[in-house]
């Protein structure tokens, strides 16, 4: 079974270059801080270069296809961003009703807008945005089968990814340093522990469902206090977590849930969700484009005890899509707590400069943050960012 797993993907190395389709991208990221930091180590702005590229192959009818995507960014900064990564490294080969992949992969689940609370596969890779969307690859077998009842995953995960945090010097760290070189688990082997999960999803009409099962070590690393350093140390305990996806597409409205139910990240076990919809305008104002309409409702019943700052928010946004030539794409609005007060303020803005450079503009803001919330350390981060990005 080994050889049968490792020979084609020495054959697809053993391919010359033509064989292989590159997509390549250089970015080139700008952001400068509108107040000082909360701390005097902290930067008042940076300058960073990112490279990512696909490196793609597909054989035997296309029913065998291999893909490269490394990523590497570099900052004048925090060197904690500065880092490299392998997004995916994986073979995959299909058949009448059948998938098996193996390699490093990423996996997306969730229908929410304003957090994803199921999605658990991949780490998430903080120190690229703090709104959990690029996610580190993830060494995996997966299994798939399609059938009329419905897709059903099997997730094998031999190795952890430790989360990467901002530095002493970086913006939108925690009050207290966090010491990564020394994590602790609750596995007794540690990253080498067996992450298994499970997922069933289905099409019924306008209805979309799924339903899955993680077993394993926790990508939300609790935090032990060292009083001899005076740092924070990330603590990965290991968890169930069954989760839950409605989506359901009627007319012009998008309806969409997802919930969990989490056993180990706490002395008790927790359930926490995200409810609400998005209705779309369409030709809005006489034009080409399209407005989309959010409003989202996220409750934890830990409450003020979650260790997460999003537990009684609601998220309101706007979703604009110019349907231009130069694809003008905006994407706007604010989660506010519900208790708190506090609020943070989302922009983002971009279009194309032509076929092979993007623009792109985001702005993000805290306002009236309390000193018990855990965004705290964020009071004195609103920022703009201004980025290029040009494909080849």
């Amino acid at each position: 079974m080994i050889k049968k797993i490792i020979f084609p993907l020495f054959f697809v190395l053993s391919l010359p270059l033509y064989a292989f389709e590159l997509q390549q991208t250089l970015s080139v990221e700008g952001r400068i801080f509108a107040q000082s930091p909360l701390f005097k180590s902290q930067h008042k702005s940076l300058l960073s270069l990112a490279y990512q590229a696909e490196l793609y192959h597909e054989w035997d009818d296309a029913t065998q296809s291999f893909t490269f995507t490394p990523f590497l960014r570099i900052e004048n900064a925090d060197e904690e961003r500065q880092h490299f990564d392998i997004r995916e490294l994986k073979w995959i080969k299909s058949g009448n009703g059948w998938e098996f992949r193996i390699g490093i992969d990423k996996a997306f689940w969730g229908v929410a807008e304003s957090i994803h609370l199921v999605d658990i596969i991949n780490q998430t890779d903080l120190v690229e945005n703090l709104d959990g969307e690029q996610k580190l690859g993830q060494p995996l077998i997966k299994l798939s089968t399609e059938q009329s009842w419905g897709t059903f995953d099997v997730f094998i995960m031999p190795w952890f990814r430790e989360r990467i945090f901002p530095g002493k010097k970086g913006r939108f760290r925690t009050i207290k340093v966090i010491d990564q070189t020394d994590a602790e688990y609750e596995a007794s082997n540690k990253q080498k522990h067996t992450d298994l999960a499970l997922r069933w999803s289905h099409s019924l009409g306008d209805w979309d469902l799924a339903l899955s099962h993680f077993y394993g070590t926790s990508r939300d690393p609790l935090f032990l206090f060292d009083s001899a350093t005076d740092r924070l140390t990330p603590f990965y305990p290991l968890i169930n977590q069954t989760g839950l996806e409605i989506q359901a597409t009627i007319d012009e409205w998008l309806l969409k849930f997802e919930g969990i139910h989490r056993i180990g990240q706490d002395k008790h076990a927790y359930s926490s969700g995200v409810a609400g919809f998005e209705y779309s305008l369409y030709n809005a104002f006489g034009t080409d484009g399209d407005l989309g309409i959010i409003s989202e409702l996220i409750l934890d019943d830990r409450g003020r005890n979650a260790s997460t700052p999003f537990n009684k928010e609601i998220f309101i946004g706007l979703r604009w899509a110019a349907n231009n030539t130069i694809g003008t794409e905006l994407l706007t609005g604010f989660i506010q707590d519900l208790d708190a007060k506090s609020t943070v303020f989302n922009f983002e803005l971009a279009q194309r400069l032509n076929d092979n450079i993007k623009f792109s503009v985001q702005i993000r803001a805290w306002a009236n943050v309390d000193k018990k919330d855990l965004q705290y350390a964020f009071n004195r981060d609103d920022y703009i960012e201004l980025k290029l990005e040009a494909f080849f």
